[in-house]
């Protein structure tokens, strides 16, 4: 199953940088070009969440039981920081990157309260994908437009979304057999 966790993520990176690295081929593909990368996406994201499931717990270190506290900060400002790159609020474009610097915070949290191989390979890859993806996007792009600030009140439902959304993702986790808060 470690092997289907690997392809899952060397899938996910590859179809992530392909645009960056050769961006000639991926526009001379088109609307299929689109359609191509979103299967691939699919796959990867199956493949991984199978790997990572059904993959041997071998553990690496034992994260101390606090660090549930901080993975759950850290996700609070995780979703937060996702749902910038949508607000039409004044914090638009206060950051260039908000969703892959989202992912770094979700990695990051995640790294911290699991300690196995498995937890590594998905959470410290992705972390890996998500710095090299913005290091891509920035020699591609050094210039960047900061768009203008809109109204107070679309950050306060950025707010209210967030609340939501990491209440949904806790069900989601709990549902799933992981509770994500301390026992």
């Amino acid at each position: 199953m470690m092997g289907l966790l690997v392809l899952g993520l060397l899938l996910w990176v590859g179809a992530h940088i392909f645009k960056r690295v050769m961006p000639e081929q991926r526009a001379a593909l088109g609307d299929r070009g689109k359609t191509m990368v979103t299967v691939v996406l699919l796959i990867s994201l199956g493949l991984m969440i199978w790997g990572y499931r059904g993959a041997e717990f071998i553990p690496v270190w034992y994260p101390p039981a606090f660090l549930v506290h901080v993975n759950n900060l850290l996700m609070l400002i995780a979703i937060f920081v996702f749902g910038m790159s949508a607000t039409t609020g004044r914090l638009r474009g206060k950051m260039r990157h908000p969703q892959l610097t989202a992912v770094k915070i979700w990695a990051v949290a995640h790294l911290l309260v699991n300690g196995d191989v498995a937890s590594i390979i998905l959470f410290g890859g992705l972390l890996a994908w998500a710095v090299i993806e913005v290091i891509l996007i920035n020699r591609a792009e050094p210039v960047w437009d900061r768009p203008e600030p809109g109204a107070a009140k679309k950050d306060v439902l950025l707010v209210v979304i967030t609340l939501v959304a990491f209440g949904v993702i806790a069900a989601i986790h709990a549902w799933l057999g992981v509770w994500p808060f301390p026992r």
